[in-house]
């Protein structure tokens, strides 16, 4: 499997981006995942959500203004983020768990593929 992220860029804070991860095959039973690492700091969880999309998981920095969603006809996750801030700064990489669900969305050693990363770039 091969994940290729998208839709970063540039935007104010306060300004909205909405990042794509299309898988090369099939992920509909995949555990997906969004992280991100912003410069000189680890990588972090962002966002998952189960294979079926019934459940999803944030971090508590991004609730009420992230949504991780999917559709698996189309082997493509997406996280819409609103109310960028600052501090949302960081390059951004999705992940695929295909792994049966265990919990550990949150922990990156979970995921066995990811994505090249997208940049978001969030100026005050």
């Amino acid at each position: 499997v091969q994940l290729q992220a998208s839709g970063g860029g540039l935007v104010q804070a306060g300004g909205s981006l909405r990042l794509s991860c299309a898988a090369s095959g099939r992920t509909s039973m995949y555990t997906m995942g969004w992280f991100r690492r912003a410069p000189g700091k680890e990588r972090e969880f962002v966002a998952a959500i189960t294979s079926s999309g019934g459940s999803t998981f944030y971090q508590d920095s991004v609730k009420g203004r992230v949504t991780i969603s999917r559709d698996n006809a189309k082997n493509t996750v997406y996280l819409q983020m609103n109310d960028l801030k600052p501090e949302d700064t960081a390059a951004y990489y999705c992940a695929a768990d295909p792994k049966l669900y265990r919990g550990l969305y949150y922990l990156p050693n979970q995921y066995d593929y990811w994505g090249q990363g997208t940049l978001v770039t969030v100026s005050s």
